[in-house]
């Protein structure tokens, strides 16, 4: 395969990646978000999407991060009375982040940046091995 289209492919991977972080980190930074309004409701998680995009110029299918989707489960519910935002039986809505699902999901964001971080390395330092080879 060629050098420069291995490099092209890995970018998008890391471009993605790096996008499905950024989604993740938003996530664990409003996992105690509750509404203050009445019924209101509180931070709904986010989800990041991929697509593949065909790259003609390099002629490979590239990764690029898709549309954001909203998570659709059920929020969860804590009882606080005094809360401005509680129902009439005193509940809040609290948003449908887990922790450990967005820790877990961190973690193999991280490890897939990781590998198209080596690919990239890797193929610069055999394209820097040619140039030496072909400067002798």
């Amino acid at each position: 395969m060629d050098l420069m289209k291995s490099l092209k492919i890995a970018a998008s991977g890391l471009g993605a990646q790096s996008h499905r972080m950024r989604i993740i980190s938003e996530n664990i930074a409003n996992a105690d978000s509750i509404s203050n309004v009445k019924n209101g409701d509180p931070y709904r998680r986010k989800v990041s999407t991929f697509q593949q995009v065909y790259d003609q110029e390099i002629g490979a299918e590239l990764v690029k991060h898709g549309r954001v989707k909203m998570d659709t489960s059920d929020f969860g519910k804590r009882l606080e009375p005094g809360h401005p935002g509680a129902d009439d039986k005193g509940y809040i809505k609290t948003p449908n982040v887990n922790g450990m699902v967005e820790a877990m999901d961190m973690r193999e964001a991280q490890r897939s940046y990781e590998a198209n971080l080596n690919v990239i390395t890797s193929a610069r330092k055999m394209l820097s091995k040619t140039l030496e080879i072909l400067r002798v």
